[in-house]
């Protein structure tokens, strides 16, 4: 099982400080951070997409391409790649020249976006988003796996006889997460093509994301993939830790209230008993994330956001030393225990390059 951070590059405005880092300052504490998981031996960093203020990712390729030359192992994953306003093409391009940089250890996660100004800076509608989804994806997955194609679709100029260049490094396509935080049609689409489905858990209570994620695993096995429980699952969490958990409330507080997707409804304690929001001692972080399993069965990849909503990067690097010196390995121990031989393991290059050549890489 693979664990990671995943940020979404907000710059917000410490509340406990009055300080607002720079654009510049967020960009390059995004780049501590994923030095820092892969030092602490964390398995995965993910970035958002987004291309409105106050978020300053709005170039994954060019961050994921920096980091890939400052570290040697960990995967560098998107979490949202926007398969709606980005052009497949270019998709395609940039992620297999991405690929090949860091020597496979890349993947993507896609997502529609959820910000309605962005589409018409984009020449795209919100209200295509599903159709836009779909169709971008179509084109996308056959680019990877076509040398030539020929494609015709509603919002894109045709294809006629094109090569997309690169070409996947040794022939294999990145992996392919969909992520969903409420729409079915992109489970479905996940499970037709075998692809991953991630279901970023963090603002809505459980019963939510089970069905999402059952509708997902039954439909991966309609489709001949294998049986529900090998379908291929990620999940988000939301943490911030203390020694002491009070201590962890205290400090997180501010954050929270201030949060505009978290403050100025439930409070924090009740936000934390209705989602996977979970502020405390390690040792609390442990026993929830566990609880995850029992929800959603067997899953490949858990990532943790750490940072955003203003919490500064001193505390954000203490959160990944305690994930990687005291949470994560209890976690692999424990995630391990009783698990069915038949489930995969989290996708690695190596292990869609075995499944490519007709053998077992794992």
């Amino acid at each position: 099982m693979q664990f990671g951070i995943f940020t979404v590059g907000d710059v917000t405005t410490d509340p406990t400080t009055g300080r607002t880092p720079t654009e510049h300052e967020r960009i390059k504490a995004m780049v501590t951070i994923a030095q820092k998981a892969e030092e602490v031996g964390l398995d995965v960093f993910a970035t958002g997409e987004h291309h409105n203020p106050p978020f300053v990712p709005s170039s994954p390729t060019t961050m994921l391409g920096w980091i890939a030359a400052r570290t040697d192992r960990i995967i560098l994953s998107t979490a949202t790649t926007l398969i709606t306003t980005n052009d497949p093409v270019k998709i395609a391009e940039d992620y297999a020249m991405l690929q090949h940089l860091a020597d496979g250890r890349v993947d993507l996660m896609m997502g529609r976006g959820n910000t309605g100004p962005v589409y018409p800076w984009f020449g795209k509608d919100i209200r295509e988003g599903i159709n836009l989804t779909i169709e971008n994806y179509a084109l996308l997955h056959r680019l990877w796996r076509e040398d030539v194609v020929n494609w015709e679709g509603k919002f894109r100029t045709p294809l006629q006889g094109f090569t997309s260049t690169p070409r996947p490094l040794d022939g294999v396509p990145p992996f392919v997460w969909h992520g969903s935080i409420r729409s079915p049609e992109i489970a479905e689409q996940a499970a037709y093509y075998g692809d991953g489905f991630f279901a970023n858990n963090i603002f809505w209570p459980k019963e939510h994301f089970q069905r999402l994620i059952n509708l997902y695993r039954e439909r991966y096995a309609y489709y001949g993939h294998g049986t529900p429980e090998q379908a291929i699952v990620g999940l988000g969490g939301h943490v911030y830790m203390r020694r002491n958990s009070q201590d962890a409330i205290r400090e997180f507080r501010p954050f929270f209230d201030g949060s505009p997707q978290m403050g100025g409804g439930p409070s924090l304690e009740q936000y934390m008993e209705q989602t996977p929001l979970t502020v405390g001692s390690p040792q609390e972080v442990i026993e929830k994330t566990l609880t995850f399993r029992e929800s959603f069965g067997d899953y490949q990849r858990q990532l943790f956001n750490v940072d955003g909503v203003g919490v500064p990067l001193k505390s954000v690097l203490e959160q990944i030393d305690m994930l990687g010196e005291e949470v994560v390995p209890v976690l692999r121990e424990e995630f391990a225990k009783n698990r069915p031989a038949d489930v995969p393991a989290g996708p690695t290059h190596a292990d869609l390059l075995g499944r490519h050549k007709g053998t077992d890489a794992r």
